[in-house]
């Protein structure tokens, strides 16, 4: 099968290439080794609202998202701080539902998708690339996580530095504040980044992630614990588990090559203090289809040459990451949560321009004893 450019992986990075490339006219094929999108999610899905600002998903349909306005931090005693900004709101979502939205929105424009089909092997000639005897293309896109194989077989950066992330899916169970994502900052239970909580579509999530170090076990039972006091419900097995390595070292040196490029978790597409990847993902992975297409139809030099400089330095993340990973302290995080200097500061990480309206409000007791409209009040 002949096409002019084949992308490897049908992440958000992936289907988001794919499409903006179909929509300049180009023969595009997706392979994924999944048996159908939304198989095997590896990321939370909680989206910032810039994601739902992005011209086609502004048609995400409304049942696959859930509306988060507010963020609690908390300190390992549970000592926390709620943390609002005017007109702002997180997205949760039915990540593997929209997946497949989003996929048939590709398909409508004319993108192939051949599931079930895992890459194997690549075979570079004058007119581009022979993937896995079957495929012919002029242009290929490694959109294939952070382990990627194209990467590997193509001769480009691999990432090094990860955190190792789990989360637990509670299908029907509710927090007693289900207007806020809730952020645990606890140098044991998670070195390096936080536990979370959030009230999903449909249910619970409860995770955490944490500088990946070979053998260490993940505690799943010592998170449940911390995070009991939020659970307003809960069965008592969850009904869903998914969690990955989420590269956490920046864009990688070396992610173009001739008539390649990566996207996504591939390249390094993850702040690396935050760990959020899906809007980066979705831009870049845009950028990319573009620029492979004009390339494709003569119109622009490689894409090497138009997106090299475009993707993002994270110079002030990584350093902050490096810092975070050295300096990290609980008794530092008690104070912070004390400090309105330090919930400004936390409020422009979350909020980031919009942090100028957040209102920083007085943390309510944990546990039912308040209704959510009552703790908004609170003070």
């Amino acid at each position: 099968m002949q096409f002019d450019l084949l992308v490897v992986g049908a992440s958000f990075a992936g289907i988001a290439c794919a499409r903006e490339a179909a929509l300049a006219g180009q023969r595009v094929c997706v392979i994924d080794r999944k048996p159908h999108p939304g198989a095997r999610l590896h990321t939370t899905g909680l989206l910032v609202r810039e994601v739902a600002e992005i011209g086609w998903l502004q048609a995400m349909p409304a049942a696959l998202t859930r509306p988060i306005p507010a963020v609690c931090v908390y300190a390992p005693s549970m000592r926390h701080v709620r943390l609002q900004a005017s007109g702002y709101h997180f997205l949760a979502t039915d990540t593997g539902g929209l997946l497949r939205w989003m996929v048939e929105q590709a398909r409508c424009v004319g993108v192939v998708f051949c599931w079930g089909t895992a890459l194997s092997s690549l075979v570079r000639d004058e007119g581009g690339w022979s993937v896995n005897r079957s495929f012919r293309a002029r242009y290929l896109v490694g959109a294939d996580g952070p382990h990627s194989k194209v990467a590997r077989l193509c001769g480009l950066s691999a990432n090094r530095e990860f955190l190792a992330g789990i989360e637990l899916e509670f299908a029907g169970g509710r927090l007693h504040d289900a207007q806020a994502l809730h952020c645990l900052v606890d140098r044991r239970l998670a070195p390096g980044y936080i536990g979370w909580a959030f009230q999903g579509v449909g249910m619970l999530q409860l995770g955490f992630a944490r500088r990946h170090a070979v053998g260490q076990a993940v505690d799943v039972a010592a998170l449940l614990d911390r995070l009991a006091p939020l659970i307003g419900e809960r069965a008592a097995r969850p009904s869903g588990r998914r969690g990955g390595m989420i590269p956490c070292g920046g864009v990688l040196p070396r992610v173009f090559g001739d008539r390649v490029l990566l996207v996504g978790d591939a390249a390094g597409l993850v702040s690396p203090l935050t760990a959020g990847g899906i809007h980066t993902a979705l831009r870049y992975g845009s950028m990319a289809g573009s620029a492979a297409a004009d390339w494709l139809r003569g119109r622009a030099p490689q894409p090497a040459e138009t997106l090299r400089g475009r993707y993002p330095a994270f110079a002030i993340k990584r350093a902050l990451r490096w810092a975070f990973d050295r300096f990290q302290s609980d008794r530092l995080t008690e104070w912070a949560i004390g400090s309105r200097l330090s919930r400004s500061v936390i409020g422009r990480l979350y909020f980031h321009k919009r942090s100028a309206a957040s209102d920083v409000l007085p943390a309510p007791p944990l546990g039912p004893s308040k209704a959510p409209a009552e703790r908004d009040q609170a003070g």
